[in-house]
Formats: C-alpha cells, structure tokens, sequence
C-alpha cells in the first residue's frame, strides 16, 4: 500500500513532455529566432509549460564557443536564482526549522549591522526585500570582494539600513545572500550541496548547479555583450552572486522547475508554502516573485534576472496554467530574456507579440558614428594652442570645461547609479552596460585632455620666455 501511495505521489508531480503541435512549435520558434536575428543576440534557451506538460524546450544560435544552443546547454539564470533561495528558506519553514516572522539573528547570530534596528528584521523581511537594507548604505558590487557566503554576511557588520524593517520594498541582492547563509547554518549544509539534494535531484533537474563567483562560470557559459547589433564574448566581470543569483540551468530542468510552480509544489513543497511564495508581501513582490499582470490584464508571477553579458527571466500564468522561462547568453540595452519571455506570454495568452525593439543597436551605430567627430576638432584646438593670450587664471578657468568629458568617465558608475534609482553600480559595469556610449566618452575625453595639455604647454612657455600678457586678456 506504502509503495503504491508513493508511485501515484511520483507520478503526479512528474513532468509530461508531450509533443507540441507542429503549430505551437513553430509559433515558439519564429517569434524566438525572429528577436535573435533582429537584434544579434547570439544564443537562446526556452521552456514552455502548460500544467504537467512540457510544451516546447529548446535552443536557438550558438554559444561563445561556437557549439549550438540546445536544451541541455547550461546557461547563468541571474536573479530568477532568488525564487530557488526562496524555496529553500520555505522547505525549513515546512519542516518547522524556521519561522518566517522569527528575526533572522534567532537562527544566525552572526548576522550583525551597525545599525540597532537590525535586529528586528525577520526572515520574511529578506525574502520579500522589505529588509531595510540598501545599495544606498552598502554596496555589494564595489563594495570589498567576498566569495563565500559566511564573507558576504560578516561585510554587511558596518553597513547600516536605509529604512525601518518591513518599512518598504527595495530590491538589495545582499537580502538573498543572508537568507542562503541561513538555509546553510540551519539546513547543515553548504548552500550549493542543499540547493542540489533538496531542489535539483528531487525535481530531476540534473544539469543544474551553482557558482559562487563570476569566475566560476564554466567556459562554455561565457556570454556577450552587444555592439551595434554584434556580440563581443567577454567573461563576466568579478561579482558574488550565492543565493542571489548563482544558479545556472538549462531550459530542460527549467522547464521541470515551472511545471513545480505551476503545481502543488510536490515533492519539494507544500502547497501552503508554494502560494505563499507567489503571494504578494511588500509592494509587487512576493517571496523571491514579482506579483502583476500580463499586458492582457491576466496575474503573472515573474521574475528577471540579469547579468552584465547573460540574462534571463521565467514566468507563471496562474489563470491558465502556462509557464514561460528564458535565458539569453547576452545582455543588450535591454533585458533581453525578458523582452522576449513577454513576447512568448502575449503568444501562449493569445495576443501578436510585439516586434523586437532594435532601437539599441541604432543608437549604437549613432554613437560609434560620432567617434569621427573629437579627433578632427582635437586638431583643431592643438593647432589653434598657440594663439593663447590669457592671463594664467583665466587659461584655467577657460579650460575646465574641457575635462568634463574625463569627469563624467571616470565617475560614470555614479552617474549610472543614480540613474537606477541608487543601485549599486561598479565602474566595470557601466562599460559592460554601455560600450559604445563608454568608447564615444573615452575618445572625447582624450581629445579634450590633448587640448588642454597642448594650451597649458603654450602658456608655460610664453611665461618662462616673458612674454607680455595683452592688456585686458
């Protein structure tokens, strides 16, 4: 009787692959290759779900080596990693380990900030980002190099918070690093074996693992970055990413991964936690799930994710059962697994998707255009050098305005940061996020410096040799 209740219990959370119509086929593969070949995004991996069946798992393009795009390739999913944290946090909340309104120090007492206020916040406040913590008051990307997650949670003991716990919604990937330490210290084991025996192998999601660091991508993960519409494979730059966004996978295990979440959680969660996860805490955000609507009007449980030359994204359709997850080997100007995860939504509810946005490849091509344009007038100015006859003072305030160029260079992560809302941006990012307009910058910049250098030798000169300054100069 034991055995028979646990093969109905197998049975029933194993995922179908069915054969997809030759229809829905072809209608995933030309609205995924039609994006591919419009905006030059090299590689590809989808799923497609529909309850237990597996609608469509495939690969489009190529890897940075060359290889084809497969459903067994692996590939870096970022940040959609947090809904796997999540799950794992929820499995010691079943098993009566962890209680989510607990403060966290109740089960990591290392967990210190220097901010009393710390101590107030719960488990929930991590998984739902209503922490307090904040890329304002610690910077995880610039901030000092950690590689594990024991380093990563002793960093945090001189940052302070930015708002009360529970307070407001604000995205911080350090929240996941703490609630993945947490599920090392009380599940027993490192984050990377628990995510492994207690997620992938229950759900047959054999090709999935972790990476800590950048640098323990393997080679053939390698992403791009897009120039103009051409990718450049680059290795990623240096960043920690445990139990926020380490997880790579395929769009097979993906694919076993959504027909969990669109289920009953079984085998590796309760009902009651799996809709808790989806359920919205603070803001639009869940437990490691964004909560909103499709553009049809319909609930959608999301998540993206996004690293500077890979992104990625999955989506839940609770209404009609459909699961949607991608993952793209580069990063554009856009979060390219999400524009095209929201294209496959339109078309499993229904809708024409829209056509892929190539407005970032023209505006590359408009700023590498205008590379032609400071070299000519650098000439110029050191050509023109010797005509100088300012005061000293006045050569100098008449030629600051020439390094704003180096300024903006220079200090661009902050510009960058500010611009995403106060995020935490590193320098590196910003040529990763923006190579043409960081080329344009850096070529203007020397142009600029050139200038300034030829002016500044013309007056040394004119003083060492006493030649009278013009009256009223």
């Amino acid at each position: 009787m034991l055995i028979r209740l646990l093969t109905t219990a197998v049975l029933a959370t194993t995922p179908v692959y069915a054969p997809a119509t030759v229809d829905t086929a072809a209608s995933i593969d030309a609205v995924v290759r039609e994006y591919l070949d419009a905006t030059g995004v090299p590689g590809a991996a989808v799923a497609v779900t529909h309850g237990r069946t597996v609608v469509r798992t495939a690969g489009y393009g190529r890897t940075a080596r060359g290889d084809a795009v497969t459903d067994r390739t692996v590939l870096a999913v970022a940040s959609v990693s947090k809904s796997m944290t999540a799950l794992a946090v929820m499995q010691l909340v079943d098993a009566g380990r962890v209680r989510l309104d607990e403060p966290v120090r109740t089960y990591l007492p290392e967990f210190t900030m220097a901010d009393d206020r710390a101590a107030r916040i719960t488990v929930r406040h991590l998984l739902d980002q209503s922490s307090g913590m904040s890329d304002t008051t610690f910077r995880s990307f610039s901030g000092p190099r950690v590689r594990t997650l024991r380093e990563a949670v002793a960093a945090m003991r001189t940052a302070r918070l930015a708002a009360d716990p529970g307070e407001r919604f604000e995205y911080h990937n350090p929240n996941f690093q703490v609630a993945a330490r947490l599920v090392e210290v009380v599940g027993g084991e490192p984050f990377d074996v628990y995510l492994r025996r207690h997620v992938f192998e229950p759900l047959g999601m054999t090709d999935s693992r972790t990476a800590s660091t950048a640098d323990e991508l393997p080679p053939d993960a390698r992403g791009h970055i897009l120039v103009a519409g051409f990718p450049l494979a680059l290795p990623e730059p240096p960043a920690f990413g445990a139990g926020s966004g380490g997880v790579l996978s395929t769009a097979r295990d993906m694919a076993r991964w959504l027909v969990t979440q669109n289920g009953d959680g079984a085998p590796v969660l309760s009902a009651a936690g799996l809709a808790g996860t989806h359920r919205r805490s603070a803001g639009d955000y869940g437990l490691g799930w964004f909560v909103g609507t499709t553009r049809g009007g319909a609930p959608i449980v999301s998540h993206d994710g996004t690293m500077l030359t890979f992104t990625a994204y999955q989506a839940l359709l609770p209404d009609s059962g459909y699961g949607v997850a991608v993952m793209v080997n580069a990063r554009t100007g856009y979060a390219d697994a999400g524009v095209l995860g929201d294209a496959l939504v339109d078309l499993v509810e229904g809708r024409r998707p829209a056509p892929p946005d190539t407005s970032a490849t023209w505006i590359d091509v408009v700023l590498l255009a205008l590379l032609a344009v400071p070299v000519p007038l650098a000439v110029r100015g050191v050509r023109r050098a010797g005509r100088w006859r300012h005061r000293p003072v006045w050569t100098v305030m008449r030629l600051l305005p020439y390094l704003a160029p180096l300024a903006v260079f220079v200090t661009m992560h902050r510009v960058a940061g500010f611009l995403y809302r106060g995020r935490d941006v590193s320098w590196t990012q910003t040529v990763y996020l923006y190579p043409a307009f960081m080329l344009l910058l850096l070529v203007t910049a020397l142009a600029a410096v050139t200038v300034v250098a030829a002016r500044l030798a013309h007056v040394i000169r004119r003083g060492r040799a006493g030649a009278p300054v013009p009256a009223g100069s």
